[in-house]
């Protein structure tokens, strides 16, 4: 059996003690370390639209915030796809956030030519169970997709997301050039730019990132995982990183984010490649506000506070969330070595 640790009471509980207490549960959870050669994040390859699509709304995938339950759900200590059944039924199960009928995309991080041991990429196992799980739901098609920085084909193969997604039955779908549609992002920043088409006509998205290093952010969370859905020539957002990851959190809202701390990269990132930058976790966190996500990572892995990304202040004054991941309901499960 798993044991669940109580929520505590915000007025009988500092809030300061309550954010310590989550940072420390994530410092200790894990077994060993292991580390990368330095590396740059890399320009993408250029995909030229086609057929300019107008589409200045939003892509809001959200689902409605309900009480009875959390807003994080910190699990620890099991298999991937043990840790991703507990999350989804602390948070409600799959049902509430995927309907019958649904085309749903499970958007990993696949941007990097590297094996699971490296944690370049989402874990495996933690994209296949979201798969099986979407179509317990009764999802109509269950699609598994990236704009990969490296190859796409030996990224997806290499990753081992390709395999494992097939396996439950996802159409997993290589980015091809004449699938990029130009979009109006309606951004601060980002306008118009081609975006990949099936982050267009998804009914749900779930984001699946993975937790580590990057060069030029500190650590790349759920919110830089939307790089993903861009063609072009990303690279030349860097120049203005953190306008750019705002303004596409703002456009491509998920359903539901879950970031894969199985494996966490904590140095040399964001490509990875040696198992010494490597920290074994054997965690998962998952939740419905992707700023508190972000910011409750990247301070008990990397000790950032939200003044070192002010991209998580920019989108908590945009609406997209809450910076004080320490005031949001937190469920807290170890489950059991067997698990």
């Amino acid at each position: 059996m798993a044991n669940a640790q109580p929520q505590n009471d915000s007025a009988t509980t500092p809030v300061v003690d309550r954010r310590e207490a989550l940072i420390k549960i994530l410092r200790l959870a894990g077994l060993s370390a292991g580390t990368a050669a330095a590396a740059y994040w890399l320009s993408t390859r250029s995909a030229k639209p086609t057929d300019r699509l107008v589409a200045t709304a939003r892509r809001d995938h959200t689902i409605a915030a309900n009480p009875q339950f959390p807003d994080l759900a910190v699990i620890h200590g099991g298999t991937p796809a043990a840790l991703v059944q507990r999350a989804l039924l602390e948070l409600g199960g799959m049902p509430r956030f995927i309907s019958r009928g649904d085309v749903v995309i499970v958007k990993p991080n696949i941007a990097w030519d590297r094996t699971p041991e490296q944690a370049a990429n989402t874990n495996p196992e933690v994209v296949a169970e979201l798969v099986r799980q979407c179509w317990s739901a009764s999802a109509k098609k269950v699609i598994v997709t990236d704009v990969s920085c490296n190859d796409p084909r030996r990224c997806f193969e290499r990753s081992g997301i390709a395999a494992a997604a097939r396996q439950q039955g996802a159409e997993v779908l290589l980015p091809a050039p004449e699938k990029f549609k130009e979009v109006d992002l309606g951004g601060d920043l980002l306008q118009d730019w081609p975006v990949y088409q099936p982050f267009l006509e998804a009914d749900k998205v779930i984001n699946v990132p993975i937790a580590k290093h990057h060069s030029l952010t500190g650590c790349t969370l759920g919110m830089k995982n939307w790089y993903g859905i861009l063609g072009g020539q990303r690279h030349r957002l860097h120049q203005r990183i953190h306008e750019s990851l705002v303004d596409l959190a703002d456009f491509m809202r998920p359903t539901l984010t879950l970031a894969d701390s199985y494996r966490v990269l904590l140095r040399n990132g964001p490509t990875g490649g040696n198992l010494e930058d490597v920290l074994v976790k054997k965690t998962l966190v998952a939740g419905t506000d992707p700023v508190a996500l972000d910011a409750y990572l990247a301070k008990a892995y990397w000790n950032l506070e939200p003044a070192a990304l002010p991209y998580l202040k920019m989108a908590a004054d945009r609406g997209l969330g809450s910076l004080q991941f320490e005031k949001l309901r937190t469920q807290i499960v170890a489950l059991d070595s067997n698990s």
